[in-house]
């Protein structure tokens, strides 16, 4: 159940990280996103370490809630 909640957890933390780029990224233009490869450092792992906090939160929750596993 805990790989259920870590996946649960991923997937949340993926939305929310991709909502936080809509707010960062929307004063950008199309042709700046798509032609300036900095953009991936400094933007894109914000996505990924959402994805995995939110994962982390969501398998600390439940071992606070139901055990250690």
């Amino acid at each position: 159940m805990i790989y259920a909640m870590g996946a649960i957890g991923f997937v949340m933390g993926f939305v929310f990280g991709q909502m936080l780029l809509y707010f960062l990224l929307r004063h950008r233009k199309r042709y700046e996103l798509l032609e300036d490869k900095s953009l991936w450092w400094q933007y894109g792992i914000i996505n990924w370490a959402c994805a995995a906090m939110g994962a982390y939160g969501m398998i600390e929750m439940y071992r606070l809630y139901y055990g250690p596993y």
